[in-house]
This record gives C-alpha cells, sequence and structure tokens, in this order.
C-alpha cells in the first residue's frame, strides 16, 4: 500500500531545473567516465560497482560549489545519466567478450564491430528502462518504507546534505587522483610489479595479490562479510583444490589439460580445473537466488503487467512517467531491430521470447535490488539461466556450431544488460521519490544515458581487447570467460562435467551451512591474487564498523574515498590501453607503453611498500573531519 503520510523533499507543486544543458553534457561525461571504469574494473575482477553515489558527489562538487547552481533535482539528473554507463557496461562486459575470444580462437570468425555492439547495447538499455517504468508505481510508490533500495536511499541522502557537497566531493577527486597516480607508476611505468606472486612449493601451491587501489576499494565498499567470502572462495581453490589435484594427480594427464598435472604448475591447474569448479558453484549460486525469490518474482511480475495499464499522466508532477503508448511503440521498434540484426539469428518469434523473457528478469532484477541493494543482484545466475535455455532451443532448432553460440551471447547479452539497468533505474527512481524529482524526466534522463554509455562501450571494448585481449592475465574477463564455457558446453557437450559437479556440490553445501553462495563462489572462481586485496579493504571497513557511531562517518567518508579509487584506476586503465596501441617504432614493435617500462625494478617488496601505504592513505582520509 502507497505510504499517504510521505512528503518528498521538493513538493510537487514547486518546480526546479531538472533537464538542463549543464545536467545533460555533465551526465554523459559521468555515464561514459564511469562505464569505462566499471567495464575495466569488470573485465580484471568480475565485479563492479554501483555508480549513483560517487556521480551525485561529483556532480554536487561541480555545480554546487564551481557552478554556484542550486538545484537538488539538477543534481540527481546528473547521477541519474551517470549511473547508466556504469549499469550497461557492467551488462556487457559480462557477456560480449565471449565473441572477441572466439574470433581469437578461429579464423573463420570475425569481431562484432562497433554498430553491432552499440545496436544491441542500446536496444537492452531501452528495454530495460521500458520495462521499469510500469514496476515504479508497485515497487516505488505503493512499497515505500517495504522496500529499502540501499544504494537509492544512500544517494537520496547524500544530496539532502547537499551542504556537504563540496566537502564530499573532495573525498572522491582525492581518491581519484591518488589512484591514478599509482595506477600509472604501477602498471604505467612498471616501476613495481601490480600483482606480487609467491610460489609455496611444499604444498604445491601458490599465493599473492593483486596490489591495486580499485580492489581495496571494492572491499571497503562491499564491507568484511562480503570480502571475507570471497577470500574464503580463493582459500578453497589455492589451499585445497590445488594442493589435493597435485597431490593425487602430479603423474597422471586429466582432461581438460593436455600434460600431465607436473607440467602445468599452479597457473595451469587454475586454469585446467578451478575455474571449471568455480564456474558449477557459481552457476548454482545464482540459480539457488533466482529460486528463492520465485515467490516475490511472481508479485511483482502480476504487478507489473497490470501496471501497463495505468494513467500515465496525473496532475502530480511527482507521479507522471512516460506514456504507455510511447513505451509500446518504442518496444515495437526494438523488436523488429533484434529481429533484423544479422548478428542475432532468431527470427521474429526469438525476439518476441527475448522481450518476454527480459520483461521477466527485470521484475527480478528490480525487485532484488530493492531488497538486498545492486550489489547482491544475482545478475549472474539470471544470465547463466538465460544462457542454458537459449542454447539449448537454438541447438533443438538447427542453430548450431559457432553461429548458435554466437547467438547464443547475443541474447543473453541483452537479458543481462536489461536487468542490469532496470535494478539501476529501480535505485535511480527511488532517490528521485524521496527528493521530489519528476519520474517522467528521470526516465528521459536514463535515455539520454543510456545512448551515450551504448555508443561509448563498443570503442571501449576494442580498444581494451586491443591493448591486452580478454582472457588474458591483465584482462581475465572471469563472467565472460564463464559465459563461455556455459555456451560451448551445452552447445558441444564438451565440459568437464565432473569439474563442474564438484562446483555444484561444494555450492549447495555452502548453501546447507546458512552461508551465501554466490561471493564464496566467486571467490573460489577467481584467482586468489584478487580476494586477497578486497579482503584488506574490508578489514579496514571493519575497524570503522567496530567503533559504532563513532566509526560511522569514517565508513561513509571511506566508501567515498573507495569510490574514488575505483574510478581512478578505471580511467588510467583506459589510458594504459591508448599508450598500449600507439606505436613507437614499428620495426621493433614497441608501442609508447612499452617504451616507459621500468622492469619492476623494485620487485614484490615494493609492491607490498606501495600498497601498505596506500591502505595507510586510505585510513587517514577515511577519518578526516569534514567541515559542514
Amino acid at each position: 500500500m502507497e505510504d499517504k503520510s510521505f512528503k518528498p523533499f521538493i513538493p510537487a507543486d514547486r518546480i526546479l531545473p531538472e533537464i538542463t544543458p549543464v545536467s545533460v553534457v555533465l551526465g554523459i561525461l559521468l555515464a561514459v567516465l564511469f562505464g569505462a571504469a566499471n567495464a575495466y574494473l569488470g573485465l580484471r575482477v568480475g565485479m563492479t560497482i554501483s555508480a549513483s553515489i560517487p556521480a551525485a558527489v561529483i556532480s554536487m562538487g561541480i555545480i554546487r560549489i564551481i557552478m554556484k547552481r542550486d538545484s537538488i533535482l539538477e543534481n540527481n539528473m546528473v547521477q541519474t545519466i551517470g549511473s547508466a554507463g556504469e549499469s550497461l557496461a557492467a551488462g556487457a562486459i559480462f557477456t560480449l567478450p565471449a565473441l572477441f575470444m572466439w574470433a581469437k580462437e578461429s579464423d573463420a570468425i570475425s569481431k562484432p564491430s562497433f554498430w553491432v555492439i552499440a545496436i544491441i547495447s542500446l536496444c537492452a538499455a531501452l528495454l530495460g528502462l521500458i520495462f521499469m517504468v510500469p514496476l515504479r508505481s508497485a515497487l516505488i510508490v505503493e512499497e515505500h518504507g517495504v522496500l529499502p533500495f540501499p544504494e537509492g536511499t544512500a544517494c537520496a541522502e547524500v544530496l539532502l546534505a547537499g551542504e556537504e557537497g563540496g566537502a564530499k566531493s573532495k573525498l572522491v577527486f582525492s581518491g581519484l587522483g591518488i589512484s591514478t597516480l599509482y595506477k600509472f607508476i604501477a602498471d604505467g611505468l612498471k616501476l613495481f610489479p601490480s600483482e606480487i606472486d609467491w610460489s609455496i612449493k611444499s604444498i604445491g601451491s601458490g599465493f599473492g595479490a593483486d596490489v591495486l587501489p580499485s580492489l581495496a576499494g571494492v572491499g571497503f565498499i562491499c564491507g568484511k562479510k562480503i570480502s571475507a567470502y570471497l577470500f574464503a572462495g580463493g582459500i578453497l581453490g589455492w589451499f585445497v583444490a590445488i594442493p589435493l589435484i597435485n597431490l593425487f594427480g602430479s603423474s597422471m594427464m586429466i582432461a581438460p589439460a593436455k600434460v600431465p598435472v607436473s607440467e602445468l604448475g599452479v597457473w595451469g591447474i587454475w586454469s585446467n580445473y578451478i575455474r571449471y569448479v568455480g564456474a558449477g558453484a557459481v552457476a548454482t549460486g545464482g540459480i539457488i537466488s533466482l529460486i528463492k525469490s520465485l515467490p516475490t518474482i511472481i508479485k511483482t511480475f502480476k504487478k507489473a503487467v497490470g501496471g501497463f495499464g495505468h494513467k500515465e499522466a496525473t496532475e502530480e508532477r511527482t507521479n507522471r512517467d512516460l506514456s504507455t503508448k510511447f513505451l509500446l511503440i518504442l518496444a515495437a521498434i526494438i523488436v523488429v531491430t533484434i529481429w533484423l540484426i544479422p548478428a542475432i539469428p532468431v527470427g521474429l518469434l526469438g525476439a518476441l521470447i527475448i522481450v518476454l523473457f527480459g520483461f521477466f528478469f527485470a521484475t527480478v532484477s528490480s525487485r532484488m535490488v530493492g531488497i538486498v541493494g545492486s550489489s547482491n543482484n544475482p545478475v549472474s545466475g539470471m544470465t547463466i539461466a538465460t544462457l542454458i535455455i537459449a542454447t539449448a532451443l537454438l541447438k533443438s532448432t538447427g542453430h548450431t556450431g559457432i553461429a548458435g553460440m554466437i547467438s547464443a551471447i547475443c541474447i543473453g547479452t541483452i537479458i543481462c544488460i536489461i536487468a542490469c539497468m532496470a535494478g539501476d533505474i529501480s535505485q535511480d527512481l527511488k532517490t528521485g521519490y524521496i527528493v521530489g524529482a519528476t519520474p517522467k524526466k528521470q526516465q528521459i534522463g536514463e535515455l539520454i544515458g543510456s545512448v551515450a554509455a551504448a555508443l561509448a562501450i563498443g570503442g571501449i571494448m576494442f580498444l581494451l581487447d586491443k591493448a591486452w585481449g580478454f582472457g588474458s592475465k591483465e584482462l581475465p574477463a572471469p563472467q565472460a570467460t564463464l559465459m563461455k564455457l556455459v555456451v560451448e558446453g551445452v552447445m558441444g557437450g564438451n565440459l568437464p562435467w565432473g569439474l563442474v559437479i564438484t562446483g555444484v556440490g561444494i555450492g549447495l553445501a555452502i548453501e546447507v551451512i546458512g552461508i551465501p553462495v554466490l561471493p564464496v563462489a566467486v571467490g573460489l572462481y577467481l584467482p586468489i591474487h584478487l580476494s586477497t586485496p578486497i579482503f584488506a579493504g574490508g578489514l579496514l571497513r571493519a575497524w570503522f564498523d567496530k567503533k559504532g557511531e563513532a566509526g560511522k562517518e569514517a565508513g561513509e567518508n571511506g566508501v567515498l574515498f573507495g569510490s574514488g579509487l575505483i574510478a581512478g584506476e578505471g580511467l588510467v586503465g583506459i589510458i594504459l590501453a591508448i599508450l598500449a596501441v600507439i606505436p613507437v617504432s614499428k620495426a621493433k614493435g614497441m608501442t609508447v607503453l612499452s617504451a616507459i617500462n621500468m622492469g619492476g625494478k623494485l620487485g614484490n617488496a615494493g609492491g607490498l611498500i606501495f600498497f601498505a601505504a596506500l591502505m595507510a592513505l586510505f585510513y587517514v582520509f577515511s577519518n578526516k573531519k569534514l567541515k559542514k
């Protein structure tokens, strides 16, 4: 039931600037910035972050302090447009890199063009918006006070604390600057290795850490519990599974590896065995999350279907959406576009099925983020379920081989972006509901952000692929690699099912003892080198959390500083990718980046010292007392 006592910060009868040239330009810039940062982060770690709060803080710093403009709704519009880039990037990089990897494996396959990526991404993003509009009344208005929408509510609190905007934005920019310098020294100049690694021969395994700012920031934002689950998964893989494989199978050649285990080394064992076990655990965690959500999914789905019949314009500004007629026409155009894209040979019926699945998973995603937040939204589980069904259907209708697998990944991409966008938009609309924004204008802002992000993501992906290549050590693209394995396994029946089922069993055991499966499974799937620095960030957050109210402000400051660390590293990652493809000497094959390589002179010790200094700065900036 709608909470009749609720009053937004800006009353419905008061008009303030929302969509302005300033908010649109700044929003687009932030959409591209955070889209690029999240693309790089997701391809390296397999996780992304919500950009709404840092976008709101940066907007307030620029609009209120530098430009001396005073409109909370204009600030809200900036973060609405800006956050679209982050969510679209998350959906795209979790799936589309599989197409690039297939192109490298076979000369008969070409990489997807820039325009194919842009059109697929834009169609999916717009479908996410179309499906979210009828859900707004059911989830945002009627269940206000029931569904917390953590990121959306937190973003509203940041906007309402407008007088602190300048001081808080300095934390984001400080993190961004420090991260930029650190990342350039580590991976640009290569003064020290960003990945430090030790071999532990006594147990046939190893240990290490990617000593990077973004990972510490992710750990702080996620908190001790989630980061500890990730680290536990890493321990399970690197201190249990790898030593056991070395112990029992050292002289044996076990598929899918083509040499004896003793010749593989630690990374070879991880690549050939552990990631398949992790894939089974991740798939199990995603499906379990989906099954648990079924009652709320059915309830929300019924409300959403009814929402399309609601009147689109009311007398109150704060309850006005895009018209149903416009949304239906736009949906029809998108269906025809998907039908006609050669890269998705699914026919008209297939396009309609995509839309139906998309609507279903948009309701799942929107409801889930309302309960547990965007960070815990089981998008990977939804995408895996979609890929299994889509690949099986394509195979049964004669769409086999690589053509069928490409179609399956494109379908999965659309569903993944729809789920990511629907979740992000619901958080943005929650923020707008609290501060008193006009929903229709926010939805127009999402359209603008979607177009900008869709055009940017193709260029970003081509740049990163040319610089390092998806599936490489620099960009392992863990989620996309998992999706690729799922499609290949269903289509060709060549997955090492024994390893996958082992992962399924581990996932079920974790669920039985009451621990969230997905974060542990992701930690098992990824190298422990990624979860170690994330755990370090989580421990720092736990230090502040133990102080109760005294540490609350430090925790909030740390989230902003950590967001800056993530954005800064992502930005430099894109710059380094550009330097990695600019030639200096064609004869020697030298690029700008290789020309300034210092060869990791400081070694592992240098990496540890720099990371310790980074964590000390993290502590100092989190503890800063901000002037009101």
